[in-house]
C-alpha cells in the first residue's frame, strides 16, 4: 500500500474515518489490515492506514510512532477497534486470539467485537476475562458471553451477579436473560 491519500478530516469520528478507508481499500483488505494490527504487526508497516484508525497523523516525529510513548498494545487495540466497524468472519480467529492478549485494552476491544458481531469461539476467552481486575473488562465479558456464550458459560455469568461493581451485576443479569433466550433454556434465576 504505497499510495493512500490522507484522511479528508482527521478530526472526524473514527467510524467516519473507517468508512473513508474502506472506500480506498475495500472491505476485505481493510479487515486484513486490522487483523494484522491486532496480531501485533509493526506500526511502521501501516503508517498510511493508522491515521484512519486513530485520528492521529503518524507523521515524522509524531509521538504515535514511538513505541515508548504509545506502546504496541495500542496498535493491537486499534486493529480490533477497526473490526467493530467493518466485519468479516475471516477475522474471527484473530479476535478469539486477541481475547488472550497480555494487555487489557486489546482484550477488552476484542470483547466488544465478539459481542457486536457474535464471534463464534469467543465464549471461553470471554469467560476467562469475567474475573478480570477491572470492572469495565468484566462488564464487556458479560456482554460478550450474553452474545456468544454457551451452556458451560452460564455459571460464569451467574457468579458475576454478586460482583462488587453494579455495572458488572447489571451486565450479568442481561447476559443471563440473553443466554436463556439464545440457548432455549428455562429462565435462569
Amino acid at each position: 500500500m504505497s499510495r493512500l491519500p490522507p484522511p479528508r478530516d482527521l478530526e472526524a469520528p473514527i467510524p467516519v474515518l473507517v468508512r473513508e478507508l474502506v472506500e480506498h481499500l475495500g472491505g476485505a483488505p481493510f479487515v486484513a489490515v486490522c487483523t494484522d494490527l491486532l496480531g501485533g504487526a509493526d506500526r511502521g508497516e501501516h503508517l498510511l492506514v493508522l491515521p484512519y484508525l486513530t485520528g492521529h497523523t503518524f507523521a515524522d516525529g509524531d509521538a504515535t510512532r514511538d513505541p515508548d510513548t504509545w506502546p504496541d498494545l495500542w496498535v493491537r487495540a486499534w486493529g480490533a477497534r477497526g473490526l467493530l466497524h467493518v466485519w468479516d468472519d475471516l477475522a474471527s480467529d484473530a479476535v478469539v486470539a486477541g481475547l488472550g492478549d497480555v494487555d487489557w485494552r486489546p482484550a477488552e476491544m476484542c470483547l466488544k467485537v465478539a459481542a457486536r458481531h457474535e464471534v463464534g469461539g469467543a465464549g471461553d476467552g470471554a469467560a476467562r476475562l469475567a474475573t478480570h481486575e477491572l470492572p469495565r473488562v468484566r462488564t464487556h465479558a458479560m456482554r460478550a458471553l450474553g452474545a456468544v456464550g454457551d451452556t458451560e458459560h452460564v455459571e460464569v455469568v451467574r457468579e458475576r451477579l454478586d460482583d462488587e461493581h453494579a455495572d458488572v451485576r447489571r451486565a450479568a443479569a442481561r447476559a443471563l436473560e440473553r443466554l436463556a433466550m439464545r440457548l432455549d433454556l428455562e429462565p435462569i434465576p
